[in-house]
């Protein structure tokens, strides 16, 4: 009997929360107790190799700190962070395993270093992993990761300044592909860009994870570009997954109202003069969450129960949902 085989990365229960207190002499003299904001709340999932797993959510849901998470940057407060089977207690550790991933961040502009030439800029995790120590089988390596971006060696050899923004994610792309990761984190990798470059930077992306076996942690706000992309699917809400399953799932049939909403939000030319439900209401302040459901004080289908009682994971239409009113079957 074959084994399954085990996920490339698995979150347990993962929980992680920020101290946001006011300096201790304002707390003493206004008498404040401490303030801590828990950012993502007993999050549970697991990444298939070679597939793509998106998190998908509105600003300050949590999204980016489990981003951080998942690559050792933050440790966890509660639960475990399971990479190919070994707990990753801390990334900085185990070089072998903080080797096998890396991270896109959003800003192409902020997280390439201005003062440095692209050849350096990318040559650094070479150097740093001493996958490379001879000054011409760097430069090879170097030259080999511009024309996976579709960059040329010449271009090495400028700032980041003389790039545009879809130029600046490729370097930094390739940046990330230099020590020769299996794992990428995508902390929203097209936010920052226009929509035809997205979909140029999207395509390849595509394209590496085809050719090189990569494994996502794809992060966004966007549904459009995560229908584009993902493999499976985690809705998140104010630090929770409210639902989670296959993206093909998920999108033909949602069934939290929250993601009801967000897909309602997407134009689409095939569904004109069907009613839509806009998303009512804003955020609450994840400093002081409501009681029960946190998406009840914006949810049509809310009621008592909603807004006393937590909701837990039900399994419902192959997907996994955290709502009362799916629970109840009165969602419609």
């Amino acid at each position: 009997m074959r084994m399954t085989e085990p996920p490339m990365l698995e979150t347990i229960a993962v929980s992680y929360g920020f101290d946001v207190s006011k300096p201790i002499l304002q707390r003493l003299v206004s008498r404040q107790r401490r303030q801590h904001l828990r950012a993502v709340d007993e999050v549970s999932f697991s990444i298939r190799r070679g597939s793509t797993f998106a998190l998908v959510g509105e600003s300050g849901c949590g999204k980016s700190t489990i981003a951080r998470l998942a690559v050792g940057l933050y440790k966890p407060d509660g639960g475990r962070i399971v990479f190919e089977g070994q707990a990753l207690s801390s990334a900085r550790a185990q070089p072998a395993m903080r080797r096998r991933m890396n991270m896109i961040f959003q800003d192409p502009y902020a997280s390439l270093n201005p003062r440095w030439r692209v050849r350096d800029i990318i040559a650094e995790p070479i150097r740093a992993f001493r996958l490379a120590t001879r000054p011409g089988e760097v430069q090879t390596r170097v030259g080999s990761l511009l024309a996976q971006v579709g960059l040329t060696m010449r271009d090495g050899a400028k700032f980041p300044h003389e790039f545009s923004g879809g130029q600046r994610q490729r370097i930094s792309i390739a940046r990330a592909l230099a020590s020769e990761p299996d794992f990428l984190v995508c902390d929203e990798p097209t936010s920052a860009l226009d929509v035809s470059v997205q979909a140029q930077i999207l395509n390849l992306m595509r394209d590496l994870q085809r050719r090189l076996g990569l494994t996502y942690l794809f992060i966004s706000h966007n549904l459009a570009v995560v229908r584009h992309m993902a493999d499976t699917l985690g809705i998140m809400y104010l630090g929770r997954i409210v639902e989670q399953g296959s993206a093909e799932a998920i999108f033909r049939s949602p069934r939290h109202p929250y993601t009801r909403l967000l897909l309602d939000a997407i134009p689409d030319l095939e569904q004109i003069g069907r009613a839509r439900i806009p998303v009512g209401g804003e955020l609450p302040s994840p400093l002081f969450p409501p009681p029960g459901c946190p998406f009840h004080p914006r949810c049509p289908l809310a009621n008592a129960r909603c807004r006393t009682e937590k909701p837990g994971h039900v399994t419902a239409g192959g997907v996994s949902v955290a709502c009362h009113a799916v629970a109840e079957g009165r969602d419609g």
